[in-house]
């Protein structure tokens, strides 16, 4: 979710343990519903015989048509062949190196743009002590089986909490490893973390994984916007984020869509067309703000310095978290070209809308693409089809066109 998407709030349930209740699949308002969608869809449901717990993302190496990498956040990756749906195998298991209570687990993976030619790949988990880890691992001879064991660690965050531990991460066009951390957890960031540019908690991280400069196993790009300021981490990206649970770039603009789940209101989509450059990061508002209003409710603030979201929603009708997907960009479907998808995982709606000028136009709310279920992720394949995972039951679908 635009960098606020798993939450634990005091009262509430978190994203994760919110299974245990029944869901309701009832649309939340707003959306261009007077007008029809410009194509009719539907779910294809391929997870037949594959016996999934708990998907959470789908992504597939660059240039490879054949495969789908499913990550379940309970520590495996397993390798399903696009064409027959049949499980291939367990690509990686991690499971005793993951906790994966409330929030934690296996939550993110990224193939390297060079990855047919380095085998490398990088994945993000909760490790047993609570902590996020970063870590790139290897390839074996075998294309569909991963060298068991990491190849290095590129990165340990202590996490105060067990929710909010973000777990995207991303390749830009650039050849940067993007990296989302949420606040730190609990209920509205009591360690405020999101506004600390001295601290990653809260934060998008950009860093460049094909170099290393000592201490670090990893490099800094000298574009990022912190870059030689003092007291400011100079891996930050962008801030104010609250849960960067899901978010990704647009394949043809390079432009940032950003999931972020509210604290108990409102939640977000953030879209930066110039996301950081030197002396330019994004901050996204939180804990200041939620969506476009003042946080904590009631009180005052300014929105002066902040990038503000392109939509917001409430949590009427059952909504609390919202599920950042992907700018379609497949050939399958021509008319939903430049089309963003996101979802709720309480409400289980899916919604649309495209960015033109600047401006978000065109919403829909696709009936038919209600899963049925809690929404973990949205995935996308080498191609730029569109997939949906959720929980209660375990499914994965495929949008397609009806």
């Amino acid at each position: 979710m635009t960098l606020k998407a798993i939450r634990l709030l005091p009262g509430r349930q978190s994203f994760f343990s919110a299974l245990a209740l029944v869901v309701l699949l009832v649309a939340c308002g707003g959306g261009d519903s007077g007008t029809a969608p410009p194509v009719s869809l539907r779910l294809e449901r391929i997870d037949a015989g594959l016996a999934l717990d708990f998907p959470v993302f789908l992504t597939t190496p660059p240039a490879d048509a054949a495969g789908l990498f499913v990550v379940e956040k309970g520590g495996k990756i397993k390798v399903v062949n696009k064409a027959t749906r049949s499980l291939i195998g367990t690509f990686l298991d991690v499971a005793a190196l993951v906790s994966s209570g409330s929030e934690q687990g296996l939550l993110g993976l990224a193939f390297d743009p060079q990855y047919a030619s380095n085998g490398r790949f990088y994945v993000s988990y909760t490790d047993t002590s609570g902590n996020s880890v970063i870590a790139r691992y290897l390839v074996s001879s075998d294309p569909n089986v991963a060298v068991s064991t990491a190849d290095v660690i590129i990165l340990t965050l202590t996490q105060p909490f067990s929710n909010h531990n973000g777990g995207m991460i991303v390749f830009g066009r650039d050849g940067m490893l993007y990296i989302g951390f949420g606040d730190g957890g609990s209920g509205g960031d009591p360690g405020n973390h999101a506004q600390n540019q001295n601290d990653l908690l809260g934060k998008l991280l950009r860093i460049d994984v094909s170099s290393a400069t000592a201490p670090l196993a990893y490099s800094i790009p000298s574009d990022n916007p912190f870059v030689g300021v003092s007291g400011k981490r100079e891996e930050i990206w962008s801030f104010g984020l609250r849960n960067p649970w899901r978010y990704n770039f647009d394949r043809q603009t390079g432009d940032l869509y950003i999931a972020d789940v509210g604290q108990g209101n409102w939640e977000e989509v953030d879209v930066s067309t110039v996301a950081g450059g030197a002396g330019k990061a994004s901050n996204f508002g939180w804990n200041k703000m939620e969506g476009n209003h003042c946080y904590p409710p009631g009180s005052s603030c300014t929105t002066a310095g902040l990038t503000l979201p392109l939509i917001e929603y409430d949590h009427s009708n059952n909504a609390c978290s919202i599920i950042g997907g992907y700018v379609y960009r497949g050939a399958a479907i021509p008319a939903l070209q430049g089309t963003y998808f996101y979802g709720d995982f309480c409400a289980g709606f899916v919604r649309s809308f495209r960015l033109v000028n600047g401006s978000a136009t065109q919403f829909f709310d696709w009936t038919a693409l209600r899963p049925g279920g809690g929404i973990t992720s949205f995935g996308e394949d080498t191609a730029g089809e569109l997939y949906i995972m959720t929980t209660q039951p375990e499914r994965l679908y495929r949008i397609v066109h009806t």
